[in-house]
């Protein structure tokens, strides 16, 4: 990824480009990296930012949704960043509803993809085994429909993660701060223009919570990607760049 990393206060972050602002959330084992393409492809024309959340090195007492919430409000603070469209992936869609429900006015529209917030499987939610890295591999890949997206770059930095004990802890009180927080009351209220992109083949939010998204959004369109899974805009980044081009232009940011 051939981005410059900023550092500033707290704060490590890709801001790249001009024009409205697209705020890209990333997910529980995420990282920077994950937005790759979809930086390339709008860089051109918008200011893409992409902060790193402080989920492996927040205080463990405040570890969970809200403590990683309040950051990327100080984080949007800082960088004065306003009428932002809000795209996050699994753990981040839902800060995503999260940042949206209290900064409403703040937020153009929102695009979710793989989003927890209403049922997610996944591995976070028990402690990760440390010390195994074909157990990594394995879940690394049950990530995607396609297990070559895997690479072995991806899979070596989630294992380096569950090297540390307290990595681990941090991961797993996250996960079950998001478990407990289910917005299926809230989300009926975020009026935003929202795009819902899924993996027809997605384990981990299967597709019938991209239907449970849209029956509860009241201005939501949901679009599915076949063989695809939890992470569309990494391992079928053209179609979803395609979606995502037509929302922007139907929804006047173009």
């Amino acid at each position: 990824m051939n981005y410059n990393i900023k550092q500033e206060s707290k704060f490590s972050y890709i801001d790249e480009g001009e024009g409205k602002t697209l705020l890209l959330l990333h997910g529980l084992f995420g990282a920077l990296s994950n937005w790759s393409d979809v930086l390339t492809h709008y860089a051109k024309n918008y200011r893409v930012v992409i902060p790193l959340l402080p989920i492996h090195d927040m205080p463990l007492r405040t570890a969970g949704l809200g403590a990683i919430t309040d950051f990327i409000e100080d984080f949007v603070k800082l960088k004065q960043l306003t009428n932002v469209t809000i795209l996050g992936n699994s753990l981040g869609g839902h800060l995503a509803l999260i940042y949206t429900q209290r900064n409403p006015k703040n937020v153009e529209r929102l695009v979710l993809t793989g989003s927890s917030g209403l049922f997610e499987n996944s591995m976070g939610g028990s402690y990760p085994k440390r010390g195994s890295y074909g157990y990594i591999k394995e879940r690394v890949e049950y990530t995607f429909f396609k297990p070559e997206t895997a690479t072995k770059e991806l899979v070596d930095e989630v294992f380096e993660v569950t090297q540390s004990i307290q990595k681990c802890l941090r991961i797993v009180a996250i996960a079950k701060s998001a478990q407990r927080h289910n917005m299926a009351n809230e989300i009926t209220k975020i009026t935003q223009p929202t795009l819902l992109v899924w993996g027809l083949n997605d384990t981990i939010t299967p597709p019938t919570v991209g239907y449970e998204f849209l029956d509860l959004m009241p201005n939501a369109e949901l679009h599915f990607i076949d063989h695809c899974s939890h992470a569309p805009m990494m391992e079928d980044a053209e179609e979803f760049n395609r979606i995502l081009d037509e929302f922007l232009v139907s929804t006047n940011m173009n």
